[in-house]
């Protein structure tokens, strides 16, 4: 007997495109990376680890996946030009959001959020919320000669008129220019550092501007811990734990619509395999909440 390579290791009952909810595109794009490498093997090496992800959850006193089914599609073949990458995520997502499944993209860095984006918009219309899980407000016009860079997803993102805010928390590193642009445009972006999750502050606030909203749901894994996930190409100190990452997405779950999503910057390194299980654990847990909503 040997495991079906897709995300969970789904037998063909619950993986079959016609029987599945939930869709999962792997996107190994890796071109602006600043710091260490390797995001491009992160899709991969997350659906490696899902395998062993057990798929009871204790929470819902049943085995979720099961109930919804997910369906893993081939990983896109992509340039190494970001503008022509992202425009070819953007037309895969909403090739697979017009099936009127939860897309769940699977990065590569976060660049690919910015294709994502715009591809759930391309396929549902109507205005979206961004909440971002980061420990990086990627609020920047530009960087290292690039507005496609790692460090300008949010700020692209904001560019449609569609995306009606961004919502970021677990923040520990900023620049003048994204603390600037985060204090001119209040309506449209609002930060919750790391010491407001810690203390709980951010919850109200939160909560007010996600009622009711349409979401993308980009997660960058340095946004939690680095004794979380170690393997990671930018990590900072300071961030999110376990139980603080799950009630932001049971706390987001409870109070707007998730229309999709997507999981970024892990950068698989030897002997850290505890790394790409705990995100695949993690893009498990986020999945459950959205399409187990209100059980």
């Amino acid at each position: 007997m040997t495991t079906p390579d897709n995300f969970l290791g789904l037998e063909s009952e619950f993986s079959a495109f016609d029987r599945a909810g939930v869709l999962v595109l792997p996107i190994p794009f890796e071109a602006t990376v600043s710091y260490a490498g390797g995001t491009a093997a992160g899709p991969a090496a997350i659906i490696t680890a899902s395998q062993q992800v057990e798929l009871y959850d204790r929470e819902y006193d049943l085995e979720p996946a099961l109930h919804y089914g997910v369906h893993t599609l081939p990983a896109l073949d992509l340039p190494d030009d970001p503008a022509e990458a992202v425009a070819m995520i953007r037309a895969a997502v909403a090739d697979a959001a017009h099936s009127g499944k939860l897309v769940v993209g699977l990065g590569g860095e976060h660049t690919v959020s910015v294709g994502v984006g715009r591809g759930l918009h391309d396929a549902l219309g109507g205005p979206l919320t961004v909440v971002q899980i980061d420990a990086h407000s990627d609020l920047r016009a530009e960087y290292e000669g690039s507005p496609y860079s790692h460090a300008c997803v949010a700020r692209r993102l904001l560019d449609d008129p569609a995306v009606e805010q961004v919502l970021q928390l677990g923040i520990r590193s900023v620049c003048p220019e994204e603390v600037a642009f985060v204090r001119a445009h209040p309506d449209r972006s609002c930060v919750w550092y790391a010491e407001q999750m810690h203390d709980g502050s951010w919850r109200d606030a939160f909560i007010a501007r996600v009622q009711g909203r349409r979401v993308f749901l980009t997660i960058d894994v340095d946004g939690l811990d680095p004794t979380i996930v170690p393997a990671t190409g930018t990590p900072e100190p300071d961030g999110l734990t376990w139980l603080e990452t799950l009630d932001i997405l049971r706390t987001l779950n409870a109070h707007a619509t998730v229309v999709g999503m997507d999981c970024v910057e892990l950068a698989p390194a030897p002997w850290l395999h505890m790394a790409e299980f705990a995100v695949a654990k993690l893009v498990y847990k986020a999945i459950s909440y959205i399409m187990m909503r209100g059980r």
